[in-house]
């Protein structure tokens, strides 16, 4: 009798690894596939003929965050963040290892204003325009050396899904 339990109950919980399994192993559905993206996900997005993988900092922890703290970043990887509304930017480098540059953007997505960054200087670099929407950093020299200067065009549509994919509504950054 025992062996008969046994041999029950070893088949039971041989099914159940199995199904575990399975579950492990299949695709993921509409919910998993629903969930939204975080300021950790890179995004492929164009400036001008440059396509740069990008994190958006669309809060503002994650603004005032922003690269703090973070040793590396690849050769086309960046932060673009991304405000409510139109204004005057200021940013600094405070807790930041990184030589930076940053592109100020217009809220039509064009570059205005390009300024270098400095490992954790506190100077604030404000922009000149005070009409902008997005600022994005990249390494330091990364603008010049790929040709992407004042007048370029962030691509706002692939911004947009970025931000559905975040979970944001694009409305709400002044995107339709």
């Amino acid at each position: 009798m025992f062996w008969s339990i046994l041999r029950e109950w070893s088949w039971a919980g041989g099914a159940g690894v199995l199904a575990l399994l399975l579950a492990a192993c299949a695709r993921p559905g509409p919910a998993a596939a629903g969930v939204p993206k975080t300021v950790d996900d890179w995004f492929a997005i164009r400036v001008g003929d440059r396509t740069v993988q990008m994190q958006l900092a669309i809060t503002e922890p994650e603004r005032d965050h922003g690269l703090m703290g973070r040793k590396d970043l690849g050769p086309d990887q960046g932060m673009l963040f991304v405000f409510a509304a139109p204004m005057p930017l200021n940013f600094w480098m405070r807790n930041t290892p990184l030589p930076l540059d940053i592109g100020y953007f217009s809220p039509a997505g064009e570059l205005k204003e390009i300024y270098p960054m400095y490992p954790y200087d506190e100077t604030t670099v404000g922009s000149r325009d005070r009409h902008l929407l997005f600022a994005l950093e990249m390494r330091q020299g990364w603008f010049a050396a790929n040709g992407v200067r004042p007048g370029a065009r962030l691509d706002l549509a692939a911004v947009k899904a970025a931000l559905q994919a975040r979970g944001a509504a694009p409305a709400d950054y002044r995107l339709p």
